[in-house]
């Protein structure tokens, strides 16, 4: 066995191969961490899998290892490179039989134990046919067996499911009940053929399950966690192997997805990239190490540092009903409490039913009697900036432009339209579509000088089209990446555009599209108290500082619901909503007090790590909390009391353990019917609650 190591300031990572095995990652963990006997363990699992058209797999099933590209690959070489803070490496490999070039490139943020990976494959100048691909790993290794000594037994699962109002619903199971059934592999003499599999389907890219997921090992401080990072179908897969186990991390594939490309000498194909982090035991620390990775992997821009408080009039408001009788008092309500940005949300192009007629994104002259210009410029001299919902990627069936753009424009597949939801798809590899945006993304900067955009996207496409004669899967494959090309051009043209990422409340909630836009819409679910798990647990998927948590109080609402409905944005991004017009003074000065909390809060987020004193929260939990932890401020702490909780709750804080702590309200600023004590030995914070749920506060806890 030949073994070669790639080192960064915070990683320590060790490959190995021999002649008649192909190279496999054997161990991963923080750099100053003991190392380890790799030799000791026995590792099957190849660094990549790869099959296409008549090289399948071997034994055969329906897991995605055991291909037998994958084991035919041969070490050739490898080379690192330094770019400023980042180090890379580029390990070859190749298949003499089918002239297969597969290269596994790593890129790691020096000072982050984390890394990117992906997968790229070509095919040798002098290989007379092209090839099929139908499957390609973006990443795989077992190495999480030999780092902590420990068997799949040890092991649980982290893993999240999404869906429209029920979104960010986490849990941890033992792999053993996730689908990885123990059997005796030596009396077998073949390994398992279970697995646990995590895929999303079609253009919602978590519109049913999460890209992220971590291992987590019970005997050991160890933790490996993932994001697979593509606005389209993804999967990880989990599963014993002969001697060991694995973790594959993948986007489309021909069994799930419709996938499969053709490349030939000149024309290969690069996998969807991955994010892995390894840090000590426990949730907190794997998500934490991911939060650090998604923070190296952006790519910022300078309008980014503005981090504003945006008011959207939707939500439990105008309900995508906007007009400038019922802007003008919500536009000077806002600018009044200390919003930012004012965004005039769906409808403000529709003279009527407008769902199939979408596609122009021209202002209503019914709605705006003296021109949408006129709102725009109150918004401005209120102080803010001016925001517009838009659902780009789709023409409705019974718009005009559904006839005038060409059908190379739309999805299709056998040459019909493809249409759902009363909507067709636009294809952004199209010349045409692509013209078409950037006329409607221009002219809303320039003529209305907007600043803002909401971006949604209500109708999943399905799983591609085939209108350029591939498969379904590769055209939307081509489709996701155009989209995100488009993206980064839209916003070099117009670096002052903010896009709020929204997609039916978080059904694109991938980093491919979160490594580029500025914020994400965490859900559209209407009941504040229902919206609690759904913020607490955000972060876990997106950096804090990209949590667009939606805080909709209401005129008259009862004063507890009142305040939950803005604790709900405190530790996240507030995206403000309701009828401020109609509000109290006291409800005002209540919004206005949360307001300026919220940007208390945005002035170090970028610093910040979330943690969860009681776990990441279950969809029924009656005690919800979220921390963020700030260095040199201690710990900002959300909990929020849901019917039929008892009245207290004890959170572990270790990291104060042996401390004595200042525990203070931070919003609201009076604890009424709140009260807490300290136990400095145990490291535990009791709160106990006189007043009647629902309820919720943030504290402000600093050690002395």
């Amino acid at each position: 066995m030949t073994e070669f190591h790639w080192r960064t300031d915070a990683l320590s990572v060790t490959f190995g191969f021999h002649d008649t095995a192909p190279v496999a990652l054997r161990s991963l963990r923080p750099a100053g961490t003991a190392a380890v006997d790799t030799a000791a363990g026995r590792l099957d699992q190849p660094l990549v899998e790869v099959s296409m058209i008549g090289h399948g797999r071997f034994p055969g099933g329906f897991r995605h290892v055991d291909t037998v590209l994958g084991a035919a690959l041969r070490y050739t070489g490898h080379a690192e490179a330094t770019d400023g803070v980042y180090r890379e490496l580029r390990i070859e490999q190749a298949e003499a039989g089918t002239g297969l070039r597969v290269t596994s490139v790593f890129r790691a943020e020096a000072g982050t134990a984390a890394f990117q990976t992906w997968t790229e494959v070509a095919l040798d100048p002098a290989a007379a046919d092209p090839i099929t691909l139908d499957f390609v790993s973006s990443f795989a290794t077992g190495a999480f067996l030999v780092d902590t000594g420990c068997t799949v037994d040890a092991f649980d699962l982290l893993s999240g499911e999404n869906d429209w109002v029920a979104e960010n619903r986490w849990s941890t199971r033992p792999l053993r009940e996730v689908g990885l059934a123990r059997i005796d592999r030596d009396i077998q003499h073949h390994p398992p053929r279970s697995r646990c599999l995590v895929s999303n389907r079609g253009s919602w890219s978590t519109g049913e399950r999460l890209p992220t997921g971590a291992l987590l090992c019970r005997d050991a401080d160890y933790a490996l966690a993932w994001q697979v990072e593509h606005n389209g179908p993804w999967s990880y897969e989990i599963g014993e192997s002969r001697h060991g186990a694995y973790l594959l991390l993948a986007g489309p594939t021909d069994q799930e997805n419709q996938w499969s490309t053709v490349i030939e000498p000149g024309h290969g194909f690069t996998s969807v990239p991955a994010s892995v982090s390894v840090s000590g035991g426990g949730v907190d620390a794997a998500l934490a190490g991911l939060t650090d990775q998604r923070r190296a992997i952006r790519l910022p821009r300078a309008a980014d540092d503005a981090l504003p408080v945006v008011f959207n009039d939707y939500m439990n408001t105008l309900m995508g009903d906007p007009a400038t009788a019922t802007l003008l008092p919500l536009i000077d309500a806002a600018a009044l409490v200390g919003a930012d940005y004012f965004c005039i949300d769906a409808g403000w192009y529709a003279e009527g039913h407008w769902w199939d007629t979408v596609g122009a994104w021209e202002p209503a002259a019914s709605r705006f009697p003296g021109g949408i210009t006129a709102v725009i410029d109150h918004i401005r001299a209120r102080g803010m900036v001016a925001g517009l919902w838009l659902e780009p990627e789709v023409i409705g069936v019974h718009s005009p432009l559904a006839r005038s753009l060409p059908d190379d424009a739309f999805f299709s597949r056998g040459g019909i339209r493809v249409a759902e939801h009363g909507r067709h798809h636009l294809d952004l590899r199209s010349a045409a579509a692509l013209a078409h945006l950037d006329s409607v993304v221009d002219r809303l900067v320039s003529d209305y000088g907007v600043g803002f955009i909401k971006m949604d996207y209500n109708t999943m496409a399905g799983p591609g089209t085939d209108s350029t004669g591939g498969a379904a899967g590769d055209g939307l494959l081509g489709h996701t990446r155009a989209l995100l090309g488009w993206l980064e051009r839209i916003q070099a043209r117009h670096p002052h555009l903010l896009i709020e990422n929204c997609a039916s409340g978080a059904m694109r909630m991938d980093y491919a599209m979160m490594s580029r836009l500025h914020l994400q819409s965490t859900s559209d679910q209407q009941d504040p108290v229902m919206y609690a798990p759904i913020a607490a647990a955000a972060p876990a998927s997106l950096l804090p500082e990209q949590a667009g948590n939606w805080a909709y109080p209401q005129a008259g609402m009862h004063p507890e619901l009142f305040t939950l409905s803005l604790v709900n944005a405190i530790l996240g991004r507030m995206y403000l909503s309701g009828y401020l017009n109609r509000m109290s003074p006291a409800e005002i000065v209540l919004v206005t007090e949360a307001v300026a909390a919220q940007k208390s809060v945005v002035a170090d987020i970028r610093s910040a790590h979330p943690v969860w004193p009681l776990g990441l929260p279950g969809w029924e939990d009656p005690w919800v909390a979220l921390g963020l932890t700030v260095p040199g401020e201690g710990l900002r702490l959300a909990l929020w009391r849901r019917p039929g909780a008892p009245e207290s709750v004890v959170l572990p804080l270790p990291a104060f353990t042996g401390r004595q702590i200042d525990v203070a309200a931070f919003f609201p600023a009076g604890q009424q019917g709140w009260a807490w004590a300290w136990d400095a030995p145990a490291g535990q914070l009791t709160v106990t609650v006189t007043v009647a749920a629902p309820t919720a506060r943030v504290l402000s806890i600093r050690p002395h």
